[in-house]
């Protein structure tokens, strides 16, 4: 490893930083984007079984908003339980935005690293043809220095792909897992309005 790293030359270390952070990135959304600890499957029916039997408290409404990012959409629009239903769909909303721009911490970061990660390949590459052709002089050139710019060359760009694609494919995954997680929560709550408000059965 030491001996690929000595032989791409300094321009790897911009790479090997980037994948660090990617692998770090990943392995957090990994963890924290899971349906069951953003929606739980069950937490509707367990706030419409506690508002028939308690009514909307207090400490539902803490509980709720520190279970999950669901609980906290639904505490949103249970502290307007006596407002209409509109009153309600736009506590709901606020707290939705909130929630989606929380699950899409670190994507953006993740997304520029897939995105310029062959551009520091390339970069690499560049200095390492510049290296090649700085060793050019009217005597000839030495074969162990247009091996090491073609080493710095070729490594740096293939480790620039290694970086981007998996950071590319993960954060395509996550912008899916976002988008569906926030369809989900959107229709658990407005299933929660409308039983509130008589429109629906439970």
């Amino acid at each position: 490893m030491f001996a690929i790293v000595e032989a791409a030359g300094w321009p790897i270390w911009f790479l090997i930083f980037a994948s660090i952070i990617a692998v770090g990135l990943i392995t957090e959304r990994l963890v924290y984007l899971r349906s069951s600890r953003i929606a739980p499957p069950a937490l509707l029916d367990e706030v419409i079984n506690g508002l028939k039997k308690h009514g909307v408290t207090e400490e539902m409404l803490i509980m709720l908003a520190n279970s999950s990012p669901l609980g906290r959409i639904f505490a949103a629009g249970l502290k307007n339980i006596k407002s209409s239903p509109e009153v309600m769909k736009e506590s709901i909303e606020e707290a939705g935005r909130a929630t989606t721009h929380e699950l899409e911490h670190f994507l953006t970061t993740l997304g520029t690293i897939a995105s310029i990660s062959p551009l520091l390949g390339l970069f690499g590459t560049v200095v390492g043809m510049i290296e090649i052709f700085g060793a050019q002089t009217a005597a000839g050139s030495s074969p162990a220095i247009l091996a090491h710019g073609i080493s710095i060359a070729l490594y740096n760009t293939a480790f620039g792909l290694i970086v981007a694609i998996p950071s590319m494919i993960f954060y395509r995954h996550f912008r899916a897992k976002v988008d569906s997680l926030t369809v989900e929560m959107e229709q658990q709550a407005i299933k929660l309005i409308e039983i509130m408000h008589g429109q629906r059965r439970s």
